[in-house]
């Protein structure tokens, strides 16, 4: 189990103690009127922890309170991992970020695009572009999700059994299977769509490295990384340190008891988009290793010019997400927001209306978790509670505020 721990003192790193303390007042406001159940920040500068904060409960009903090490659901912020486990895999020279996927997935090969009709008799036409590998990572494939309730196409999911999760009886190369043979929700590249794009990576790897996504996992990141509390499912002996998950109501958020019971056991179906349940502390050591060009105490996972190209935008026209992701599920605010290999990415932060420095790359998790790396400020930030969905509330662009509005150097 790794430790937490204030490495730097604040205010050597360039924040003012006094304005960092709003942080714990502001987010303990959301524990009184029940909007959340317990949170628990961090604060790294240069690599080094200079600052974390928590409150209320991890599990408020038992009476259990947030701990530096409480495990918390994740979810798509498992998507980042999968896009540097997909870029080692490139650096090896599997594959190129132009190859068409249907050499890999035959269903690919026979894409059809949804144009008009109901879900139950779609009009398709032929695609006229392959989906490639940049498409998956760039979440411009045309591929959706079931829970979005936005399209056509996410219905045809729904009614095909993927919905939040998974129909009975189906592993990962089955779900892929289903899900390229079903119709893509526009022209792969024509669009953004938040989608199962990360899921199909994760069957890549498998079929790129000869390994189970969790042993890759395991031997390729995790390990190396000491994230040693990751995991896609909380084992007996560290279950009581395990965070329930809630849900909004307009009295306060209630316990989802049984969808919470899900990570007590392994799961069917290890996918690439989501699943990890991780730590603040190994999160940072993620994160660290984002920041420092994909280096971590000597162990060198990419390329600091592979994450230079993942951190780019990667939209056609350098445009953001508010031109290109129409009628789209997001886990960031879209305006001057773009998207690169696996993150979203700060374009412009006069249209973001936003503190966050140009160039900073992110992604969140649907129970409200957060984070985001910012190369020029050298800060990283992560944000873990448990109320889903995402989106409920403003939490990450009122933590921007309060950490950039604490830099006084």
């Amino acid at each position: 189990m790794g430790e937490l721990r204030i490495e730097g003192d604040a205010a050597e790193y360039g924040f003012d103690p006094h304005r960092l303390a709003r942080i714990e007042e502001h987010f303990n406001d959301y524990l009184a009127d029940r909007r959340l159940p317990g949170w628990l920040v961090s604060v790294a500068r240069g690599g080094q922890v200079v600052y974390t904060a928590k409150g209320g409960h991890r599990d408020r009903e038992a009476g259990a309170v947030v701990t530096d090490d409480t495990i918390w659901r994740i979810y798509s912020m498992t998507k980042p991992l999968t896009s540097i486990g997909v870029m080692m895999l490139y650096e090896e020279g599997l594959f190129d970020l132009n190859d068409d996927v249907s050499r890999w997935i035959p269903e690919l090969g026979e894409a059809r695009v949804y144009v008009s009709g109901p879900p139950t008799a779609p009009v398709t036409v032929p695609a006229i572009e392959p989906v490639r590998v940049h498409h998956l990572l760039s979440h411009m494939s045309g591929l959706t999700y079931g829970f979005t309730y936005l399209h056509p196409t996410d219905a045809i999911y729904r009614a095909n059994g993927y919905d939040f999760g998974f129909p009975k009886g189906a592993d990962l190369a089955k779900a892929v299977s289903d899900w390229c043979s079903m119709p893509l929700r526009f022209q792969p590249g024509s669009g953004w769509n938040y989608s199962v794009s990360t899921d199909v990576l994760g069957r890549l790897i498998e079929l790129w490295s000869g390994q189970d996504l969790v042993s890759f996992f395991r031997t390729r990141i995790l390990d190396p990384l000491g994230m040693n509390d990751t995991d896609w499912y909380c084992v007996e002996e560290k279950q009581e340190r395990l965070a329930t998950l809630y849900y909004p109501t307009p009295d306060g958020c209630i316990p989802l008891t049984d969808m919470s019971a899900i990570s007590l056991r392994p799961p069917r179906i290890h996918g690439g988009g989501g699943g990890l349940l991780s730590t603040a502390h190994d999160y940072q050591r993620f994160m660290t290793m984002l920041l420092n060009g994909g280096e971590l105490d000597g162990i060198r996972l990419v390329s600091n010019r592979t994450l230079d190209l993942m951190t780019e935008n990667h939209l056609p026209g350098d445009v953001d997400l508010a031109d290109y992701a129409v009628d789209s599920f997001s886990e960031d605010q879209q305006a001057g927001i773009g998207f690169g290999l696996g993150f979203s990415v700060v374009l412009d932060r006069r249209k973001n209306k936003s503190l966050v420095s140009e160039g900073t790359f992110a992604w969140g998790g649907a129970a409200s978790t957060a984070f985001w790396v910012d190369p020029l400020e050298e800060l990283t930030v992560g944000f873990y509670t448990q109320l889903l969905p995402s989106g409920t509330h403003n939490i990450r662009r009122e933590l921007q505020q309060l950490i950039y509005g604490s830099l006084v150097d």
